[in-house]
């Protein structure tokens, strides 16, 4: 029986840690054991409350809570010291292990009698590709099965040297405490120093470990901790002839890391300079004497390394910067005339300066005043009626803006004036690629629902839907947001992967769903009369999705058969998906022969959400706002299997329903004759869905949302819990002629 130790340090790492902690917990088999130190490396996301779920739940699971940032090193040794394995593992949180990869590793122990370390193979993944390939393949070829030390097999030293590719028999990591430091680059020491300081060290070329590239920023000064690393590992390596292969590699790989650190940005000119001579002191002390200068433009750098020259080295980088800069301006150009000479009104603009009382929100590609910019800007104007809020409407929708509400027409003079002198900028979807996010603006990015669907990065792999996207100008969009409103942990943890870009979580709801706890009786009843809804029947709210698979939206259920199936109790509200032109919607005939009341033109789906009994959808994040009515919902799945394969979705919704399941129509008709769909067992289901969905959601999200951004309050008020909260009364209850005052 072999136990692993996996630790893991977690910094800012919600969108990847319940992956990462997941692979580790379920890769264990009959002959494994395992056990998870998990350290919360002061997050500031929502780390820490993922990683204390774990810990509660599974005893496998250990949490090590800094009370301050510490360096990864420090943070890594942290939880060491709390380990009782045969064997570790160091992780970030980002990172995942293979399926039965400690199953692979156990058996690998065993085969090679337990050796100090064992080295396996990884890929590492970006937004734009899961699985690129570590380089290292060709390395793991000569050693073979064998087992060795570094001295037999020197060109191993070229493994890729991070902590995440090998384990560590636990006894040899204790006796080697010198190569785990405290500071922000121990990998590279641990990982070289462990292979030249193994007796015994075996290899396996199978992919264990997923790696998420991601850049962290140490500060100008972090970089100087790889001079004392290199020390170390030359005293570590020793000299003579024996190990003449291994200097040659580790002072090639030293050289390349010194010149990528000289190439990163945002160093002053006088931190390159300081780092310049002090790899090159570390460039003639460690020079190997059959040393060979690469014949290439990388050679010339080293020459400007060997003679010290940092004014050499960088003239020698700003020759290159130019000629590059001209390549790349003159693409840019070419792509952006036409733009330029459109827009030349809104450079102008940006020439002024910023209007810090101004607002410009916008909601689904300019289609209203509605969603959560709409609730936040009625919030703003309750509570800071000092800021000026302007709103990009289509000419189109013009008539149904609020009177007294100022709004901008789309390409308009005055459109690209707000948009260049405004302070906020709050939307639903992204702004046009044309808007350039200035210094001192703030953009707020609200969405417009809870995904199921997989959504930004995450839909890459499906080609349904991410076919001729431009996922490079997506994140470029995506990189102006300074905040994302979120509903729930569910949708912290999915923006933060499917858009990695930096930006703040909102945890404070969705300032939409405020209504659903601020509507009285007399509202519901109000929008049911307008609606045309016969007092005492039974509305039930169709709201279908959008299908990428379909050209055209024709309903999925028989209305006509479904109408007459359930009689005069009930009446069907039924609402096309907004991408779908209304103008060719088969509803207008069913809605003409009174057998249901096409209500796809309504604007407010709060409203209608309020004024029905029940709600039928299929996969429409309409299901998540409903829940905080917690009325009954049912889900339509009959095509479940082909949306999921080509839309891709983060969880199986007819495993995790809010409510009954139907596959078919007779499955929907038997559910309200029968009256599965308000049982016991759906109640049950809703009250788990609620609990992890209507997390945030209390009525109170606009104004916590309008006190942060817009008036600069750090205090906000606090998220009522789910079992105090009071939605607005049913359609039953608001008609009954006595009601308690709410």
């Amino acid at each position: 029986m072999t136990m692993f130790s996996v630790v893991v340090t977690a910094l800012d790492a919600q969108g990847y840690l319940r992956e990462c902690l997941e692979s580790a917990l379920n890769g264990a088999a009959a002959d494994t054991e395992v056990e998870v130190v998990v350290v919360d490396n002061a997050s500031t996301d929502a780390s820490r409350a993922i990683i204390d779920e774990y810990a509660e739940r599974d005893e496998r699971v250990r949490a090590v809570r800094l009370p301050r940032r510490l360096p990864a090193g420090a943070a890594r040794v942290a939880g060491a010291q709390q380990v009782g394995g045969d064997y570790v593992l160091f992780l970030e949180g980002h990172d995942s292990l293979m399926p039965d990869a400690l199953v692979a590793l156990a058996r690998r122990a065993e085969e090679a009698g337990r050796p100090d370390v064992i080295v396996f193979d990884h890929v590492r993944s970006t937004w734009s590709d899961s699985a690129i390939g570590s380089g290292d393949g060709r390395l793991f070829i000569a050693p073979g099965s064998e087992v060795f030390t570094i001295e037999t097999q020197q060109k191993t030293l070229n493994l890729t040297p991070t902590l995440a590719n090998r384990v560590l028999r636990a006894d040899f990591y204790a006796a080697h405490q010198e190569l785990f430091g405290q500071d922000e680059y121990t990998e590279v020491l641990p990982a070289i120093g462990s292979l030249l300081a193994a007796e015994r060290i075996a290899i396996t070329d199978a992919v264990l470990v997923r790696r998420n590239a991601r850049e962290v920023p140490l500060g100008e000064e972090g970089h100087f901790n790889l001079f004392p690393q290199y020390e170390a590992l030359w005293k570590l390596l020793g000299s003579g002839p024996a190990m003449a292969e291994a200097a040659r590699i580790v002072f090639s790989g030293m050289v390349r890391r010194y010149l990528k650190v000289l190439t990163l940005p945002g160093a002053s000119d006088r931190h390159q300079a300081k780092f310049f001579h002090c790899a090159s002191a570390h460039f003639l002390r460690y020079k190997p004497a059959d040393y060979q200068r690469p014949a290439n433009l990388n050679g010339v750098r080293h020459a400007m390394l060997e003679r010290d020259s940092y004014s050499g080295y960088r003239a020698l980088q700003l020759a290159n910067r130019k000629r590059r800069s001209v390549r790349t301006l003159a693409a840019k150009a070419r792509k952006k005339a036409a733009e330029v000479a459109k827009e030349g009104a809104y450079r102008e603009q940006l020439r002024h300066p910023i209007e810090e009382d101004l607002a410009v929100f916008s909601a689904y590609w300019d289609r209203g005043v509605t969603c959560n910019p709409g609730a936040i800007s009625a919030k703003l104007a309750e509570l800071a009626p000092q800021i000026r809020q302007v709103w990009v409407v289509r000419r189109d929708d013009v008539p149904l803006v609020p009177a007294g509400l100022d709004y901008v027409v789309p390409g308009s003079h005055r459109y690209w004036s707000v948009l260049a002198r405004a302070k906020y900028l709050v939307n639903n979807v992204n702004f046009p690629d044309s808007v350039i996010k200035r210094p001192g603006q703030i953009h707020v990015q609200t969405h417009h629902g809870t995904p199921l669907k997989r959504m930004g990065t995450d839909q890459i792999p499906y080609r349904a839907t991410s076919r001729g996207v431009d996922y490079e100008a997506l994140l470029e969009r995506c990189a102006r947001w300074d905040y994302s409103v979120s509903a729930n942990r569910h949708s912290t943890e999915t923006w933060s992967r499917a858009y990695p870009v930096p930006f703040a979580s909102l945890d404070y709801g969705y300032p939409r769903n405020d209504l659903y706890y601020t509507a009285t009786a007399e509202d519901v009843l109000g929008i049911r009369e307008r609606l045309g809804i016969a007092p005492g029947k039974k509305a039930l709210l169709y709201a279908p999705t959008h299908r990428d698979y379909e050209a055209a939206w024709t309903p999925r259920l028989d209305l006509e058969r479904l109408a007459k199936t359930l009689g005069d109790d009930f009446v069907l509200l039924v609402r096309g998906h907004y991408f779908y032109d209304r103008g060719l919607s088969p509803l207008q005939e069913l809605h003409r022969r009174e057998l249901i009341i096409d209500v796809s033109g309504y604007d407010s789906v709060e409203e209608l959400c309020l004024a029905s009994d029940a709600l039928i959808t299929d996969y429409s994040s309409v299901m998540f706002d409903y829940a905080n009515l917690d009325r009954p919902i049912v889900v339509f799945a009959d095509d479940w299997v082909t949306y999921s394969v080509t839309r891709g979705v983060y969880f199986d919704l007819t495993e995790q329903a809010p409510g009954a399941v139907a596959l078919s129509q007779a499955d929907i008709e038997r559910l309200f004759l029968d009256g599965g769909w308000r049982d016991a067992a759906a109640a049950a289901k809703r009250a788990e869905f609620r609990r992890r969905f209507c997390e945030f959601d209390d009525g109170n999200a606009a104004e916590r949302v309008a006190r942060h951004v817009f008036l600069g309050q750090e205090a906000v008020p606090p998220v009522i819990p789910l079992d105090q909260r009071v939605p607005a009364p049913t359609p039953e209850a608001a008609a009954a002629p006595y009601r308690p005052h709410r």
